[in-house]
């Protein structure tokens, strides 16, 4: 049986194996610890009997008003342990923990390639929705490594103090934004 516990610093010298998936954008040690400091209750790991990384998902609480909210910065689970719901159930602790009295978020987001429609997928199935379409996203965050630039679609997910669904759009797809209007 595997285990979710909160991502410590010592799992940065395990998770290869979630890392070095093409889809899985990596960043510095510091960036990582800088959310460790930041947000350790909004950062946590899920690890195999056999001591092995499945997947992991880094978050932070950001915006104000009523656009304050828990952020999806990274969710990754290693290839050989998806579609078993790892993805949903960090997610989940994710919300929970956003829309706790800690926090007390109007919703959670994420940013997804508009081309991963696997995770596009996924996210719908879990409750969000597009809200808009950044521009060339990916370009900045240097993700593409070179190639054309790619557009995100912002996801959110409403919670419970978010009563009038503010963070909801039937058109989000077709609200097109550029990258600097969302950093």
């Amino acid at each position: 049986m595997s285990i979710i516990r909160p991502f410590v610093a010592s799992d940065m010298f395990h998770f290869n194996n979630v890392n070095l998936d093409l889809f899985t954008q990596t960043y510095s040690p510091s960036y990582y610890l800088n959310y460790l400091v930041r947000w350790p209750d909004l950062c946590y790991s899920q690890i195999a009997p056999s001591g092995r990384t499945m997947g992991y998902i880094f978050g932070k609480a950001e915006g104000s008003a009523q656009d304050w909210h828990g952020h999806i910065t990274i969710l990754t689970v290693a290839p050989e342990y998806r579609r078993l719901h790892i993805a949903s159930t960090l997610i989940a602790m994710l919300e929970r923990v956003s829309d706790s009295p800690t926090y007390r978020g109007f919703f959670v987001d994420l940013y997804v390639r508009c081309t991963n429609d696997v995770a596009i997928g996924m996210y719908e199935e879990l409750g969000y929705s597009v809200f808009r379409r950044v521009r060339e996203y990916y370009d900045h965050m240097g993700g593409n490594r070179g190639k054309d630039e790619e557009d995100a679609f912002d996801m959110r997910k409403p919670l419970s103090r978010d009563i009038g669904r503010r963070s909801v759009r039937a058109n989000g797809r077709d609200i097109l934004v550029s990258r600097n209007e969302v950093l």
